[in-house]
């Protein structure tokens, strides 16, 4: 395997950049970053439990993942246009982790997420990450936008409600009793800010409908609070006064928090998920991108950025990123060439938190979750996910218990289990495409690629010919077993074609040595024909050759014959 080489795709982004380049990526970034304002809040928000300091994320935390990941990702990573920052799958992960945890709890899983990313690229995983089924992708991404949905519900009708249960079910059955207590004018609020959302794109292309919305409901609420008419809660309201100030690198107070190995060792699945789900939804999106602009993206440089982003960025006090394929994909229609882009989207938004911040104090909740709410429909892929419906039985188990698994557990047990099971039914899949056949009398010449060409090949009597075709693992050795174990004749040579075996692996090896001891028992030889490069090399390295010697193993059925007769002239 090729060793890994620390190369962002910057590094030759600017050996032949010039000022048409420069201008693009500006006014690339410039849109992008107004389009990641609304959403790197709303996402912060969204993930926030609530309750004392330790366990509130205010809506800073998601500004500044943005400008520090999303700096860090254009800077290190792989791909041309990638944008990265929070995103909305990383929501019930977050929200999870900090209820149990707290603030610090996410920090060290985020740093804990980073490094496995880190490792991921080193050891040039990246490309393994997109053999994940894709029924188990839409499976968790539309469990997530379900998710997301649910946890809006309070602040898009007002609920008034104390507590809110961390659990699915028991949210709606909390909603409904609650229900009775929305505000009207508060509802409004956000219904009205998901139809802006809905119908921006009619008007304009390049202006986000977020910002539309928060912008025109921000405005209208501050007046109508301001002159008693309502009382709709805002940003200010819930997290108090927002300052236009960079945080202070809080590395120290990550590992004075109370951060124990129990807390380590219990938050490892957790940083798992991030860094798998983060992986999965980089290299996706970087891989949209190049179908849209022709290039190709670096995956395993895409993780080593991606996970240095989430090295980093908690020191700031930000939550865990990746790349967002909707922000990626709005560079890309907006001009974006190259990495600056990215960066210049992440330099627009520190601009914007330095001189603007302080106003996100009067953006109304019910707006927020306005945005949340469409962002979860775009998200859910229902159509996809309908699509997959039809799909074979197995593909469709798939998809439908990871997608209760996210939505009624978590997302840790729904990758989890659902990794599981299409592992298995793969395993199934393969083990019955794999075919073993008995042959006592004749082989027919007809489509035999190890034979020299004859009509047919008669069989002596005493030797019988099994033909293994598919791979030899695990699942199909034990097959083959049982059906030799329940072979009541003891022939006096047994030959094994397996000139369409592609590979066999340590159970398939310890198969054919139980095979030979139970023959060798009997006084039956075994003789192997056909066997690939590949498998007699597997084969010498397990010392295979020392248990039935190398003059048993054939080349093609005509010599194997050929040695069973000399067997059966020995006898």
């Amino acid at each position: 395997m090729e060793r890994f080489q620390f190369n962002p795709r910057i590094v030759r982004d600017l050996r032949n950049y010039n000022k048409s380049k420069l201008a693009a990526d500006t006014m690339a970034g410039l849109i992008v970053g107004i389009v990641a304002l609304p959403l790197a809040i709303a996402f912060a928000i969204a993930a926030s439990p609530g309750g004392d300091a330790n366990h509130t994320i205010g809506p800073v935390a998601g500004i500044i993942t943005a400008i520090v990941a999303g700096f860090i990702i254009s800077a290190l990573g792989g791909s041309r246009v990638q944008i990265g920052g929070p995103t909305g799958a990383f929501i019930v992960i977050i929200y999870g982790v900090v209820a149990q945890f707290g603030l610090t709890g996410l920090m060290l899983a985020t740093i804990m997420a980073g490094i496995f990313l880190v490792l991921l690229g080193v050891f040039r995983l990246g490309t393994i990450i997109k053999f994940i089924p894709y029924p188990i992708v839409v499976g968790f991404t539309s469990g997530i936008a379900v998710t997301i949905f649910t946890t809006q519900v309070k602040d898009l009708f007002a609920l008034q409600m104390d507590t809110v249960p961390a659990e699915f079910v028991e949210k709606w059955i909390a909603y409904g009793k609650n229900f009775l207590t929305l505000d009207f004018a508060t509802t409004i609020v956000g219904i009205l800010s998901i139809i802006i959302i809905a119908l921006t794109p009619r008007f304009s292309k390049k202006i986000p409908g977020s910002l539309v919305a928060i912008i025109l409901a921000t405005v209208v609420v501050y007046f109508l609070n301001s002159f008693g008419f309502t009382k709709i809660e805002t940003i200010g309201d819930r997290f108090g006064e927002i300052k236009a100030a960079l945080p202070e690198i809080t590395a120290l107070s990550i590992f004075q928090g109370g951060v124990t190995w129990d807390m380590i060792n219990t938050l490892i699945p957790t940083a798992i998920t991030i860094a798998v789900l983060g992986a999965i939804e980089s290299l996706l999106s970087a891989t949209v991108a190049d179908g849209v602009t022709g290039h190709h993206h670096d995956s395993n440089q895409e993780l080593v950025g991606q996970g240095i982003a989430n090295i980093v960025t908690p020191f700031f006090g930000g939550i865990p990123a990746t790349g967002a394929i909707a922000r990626t994909m709005t560079n890309i229609n907006n001009g974006g060439r190259t990495c600056i882009a990215g960066i210049i989207h992440a330099l627009v938004l520190l601009v914007i938190f330095i001189v603007l911040m302080p106003l996100a104090s009067y953006i109304p909740m019910s707006c927020l979750a306005g945005v949340l709410v469409v962002v979860s429909y775009n998200m859910s892929g229902w159509r996809t996910f309908r699509e997959l419906l039809s799909n074979p039985k197995s593909d469709v188990s798939v998809l439908i218990i990871t997608f209760l698994l996210t939505v009624i557990f978590d997302l840790t047990v729904a990758i989890e289990v659902g990794l599981i099971i299409a592992c298995l039914l793969f395993m199934k899949r393969m083990t019955e495409s794999t075919q073993i056949k008995v042959i006592t009398d004749e082989i027919d010449a007809n489509d035999e690629s190890d034979m020299l060409l004859e009509e047919h090949l008669q069989i002596p009597e005493g030797v019988e010919v099994y033909e293994i075709n598919g791979p030899y693992y695990f699942g199909i050795a034990n097959k083959f077993e049982e059906m030799m174990a329940s072979m009541d004749n003891n022939p006096r040579v047994r030959i094994i074609r397996m000139r369409r075996v592609p590979f066999i692996d340590s159970t398939g090896i310890h198969n054919l040595q139980n095979l030979c001891d139970m023959s060798q028992r009997e006084g039956t030889d075994i003789v192997l024909s056909g066997v690939t490069p590949a498998v007699q090399q597997t084969l010498e390295r397990a010392g295979f050759y020392r248990l039935i010697g190398k003059d048993h193993i054939c080349p093609n059925i005509n010599v194997a014959l050929d040695r069973a007769r000399e067997l059966m002239s020995k006898a």
